[in-house]
Formats: structure tokens, C-alpha cells, sequence
């Protein structure tokens, strides 16, 4: 379901100037929540987002979810923005943040080990290389379960 409401939503997002950063979808007390992370493009990324920015892309999307309907039940639709630690999603992400001491974990571990804290060094078209501890990790992006920048 997550992969299909990142479908859904991302064209109206960007339509609006915005990158869909990440979805998260929980359950709490008598509904649930559907928590969208949003985040200038890569390009404008020197601005911040901004409480009107959220507002926008919550109407925005509340148009798109009224008309398909993808969830069933009373939720509660958030929109903010990604904040400091950051979601990793999509190659682009890692991408723009070269340079900067990320949090990765795998889906199954690489010489038996699951989770890496470092300096994201590079990134190529299918796998991304951190610095943890001084030595160079290459993680295939299609094994990492979760991502996150991890300032320091």
C-alpha cells in the first residue's frame, strides 16, 4: 500500500514545486495517520519548507485522496517537512547528500552485519559506498531496508 500511495501522490507534489520525501502510515487510537514528508527539490533546497508549503501540499493531496479513496477509515493526514535526520529513499537522495554521515540498515546483512553509521562517500546506479571506521562498505541499494542522515 505504501508503494502505491507514493505513486499516487508524488505527480501532485511535484506539480506543487515539492519532492515527496517519504510516507509513513500508522495506526493510532480509533483511526490511523498517513504522515507525509515533503522537501524543496534538490535545486532549491537552500529555502526551507514552510507551515504555508505544508498547508498547499495538504490540500493538494486531500483532493487526490478524496477522489481515489486508497484508504479505508477515519485517518488523519500530516504534511511536514523531512527534518534534520532525514528519510533516504531513492538513489536521488543519496545523491545530494555526498558528504554527509548517514545511518544505513539491510534487509539481510553483509558479512554478518545489518546496520552501518557513516560517511556516505559515493553513490553509483545501483549501490552506495559509506566510510565506517575508515573503511570503505558498498551497500546495494536494494538491500537497504532503511535510511537516514545522521548528524552528528
Amino acid at each position: 500500500m505504501r508503494d502505491a500511495l507514493i505513486r499516487l501522490l508524488e505527480p501532485p507534489i511535484e506539480a506543487l514545486g515539492f519532492e515527496l520525501v517519504d510516507i509513513e502510515i500508522a495506526r493510532e487510537g480509533r483511526g490511523g495517520v498517513l504522515r507525509i514528508f515533503i522537501d524543496r527539490r534538490a535545486a532549491d533546497s537552500a529555502a526551507s519548507v514552510t507551515v504555508d508549503d505544508c498547508a498547499s501540499v495538504s490540500h493538494a493531496v486531500s483532493e487526490v485522496l478524496e477522489i481515489h479513496d486508497p484508504i479505508k477509515g477515519h485517518y488523519t493526514l500530516e504534511v511536514s517537512s523531512p527534518g534534520f535526520d532525514r528519510i533516504l529513499r531513492t538513489r536521488a537522495h543519496f545523491e545530494r547528500f555526498v558528504g554527509e554521515r548517514i545511518f544505513a540498515e539491510l534487509k539481510l546483512p553483509i558479512e554478518g552485519r545489518r546496520r552501518f553509521i557513516g560517511l556516505l562517500k559515493s553513490v553509483s546506479s545501483d549501490t552506495i559506498v559509506v566510510e565506517v571506521d575508515g573503511k570503505a562498505c558498498a551497500l546495494p541499494l536494494d538491500r537497504i531496508q532503511k535510511a537516514r542522515l545522521r548528524p552528528e
